[in-house]
């Protein structure tokens, strides 16, 4: 087991029932273990085992509720959180 953590860039969420489709969709992954939601900065933290799933899975599951995404791993030197 490895776990990571990815920043999964969302936007256009603006309402209860958009923040629930993707707390939804994300708890719905094998291998998702945690989930921090942060609409006011349009992100979302998700811890993940990466020998059950992938960034890619968090992006289709997040593409099957309509939001742009833009994920990628913490410590990935393209995370302008990343500095």
């Amino acid at each position: 087991m490895s776990l990571q953590t990815a920043q999964v860039g969302i936007e256009n969420i603006d309402d209860a029932a958009g923040l629930e489709s993707i707390m939804t969709a994300l708890k719905n992954i094998d291998g998702v273990t945690a989930i921090d939601l942060q609409p006011e900065q349009d992100v979302a933290y998700v811890r993940y085992d990466d020998t059950q799933t992938s960034i890619h899975a968090l992006k289709a599951a997040i593409s099957m509720v309509d939001y742009v995404t833009q994920p990628f791993p913490v410590d990935a030197p393209q995370n302008p959180d990343n500095l």
